[in-house]
């Protein structure tokens, strides 16, 4: 695999985790008719699933979880803890945990922009 492909792919993930975040949060979470086949007893399947999410949010399990990612990523350098760190970070931002994930998504790119130089002058110094 090509290096400049293979530095590409933890950003197109973040990216593609940002998209499915937004669609979680704008077409299962805040649509109104979703909320109300919700209310009572007996609704759709997928009435304790979108709960769930809904306690996650309000619990701010996101955003802990999303901050406990980028305090990884800070004692590991490595891309694979970076990259978790930025996509648990986009996903808070976009489950109403704004602060923990704005400080996860910040460290992880961060994190990984400063891992993916280090491997570049790494390998021109080779």
């Amino acid at each position: 695999m090509k290096p400049s492909l293979r530095a590409a792919l933890p950003w197109v993930a973040i990216v593609i985790v940002a998209l499915g975040a937004s669609l979680l949060r704008y077409g299962f979470i805040e649509p109104a008719d979703a909320a109300h086949a919700c209310d009572g007893q007996g609704g759709p399947w997928w009435c304790g699933t979108r709960n769930l999410i809904v306690q996650g949010f309000l619990t701010y399990t996101y955003g802990y979880v999303a901050i406990a990612a980028a305090l990884l990523a800070v004692a590991w350098r490595h891309v694979g803890i970076a990259t978790l760190a930025a996509c648990l970070g986009v996903i808070a931002l976009q489950l109403y945990c704004y602060e923990g994930g704005a400080l996860a998504l910040l460290i992880g790119v961060l994190r990984l922009a400063r891992v993916q130089a280090d491997g570049r002058e790494t390998l021109a110094a080779a």
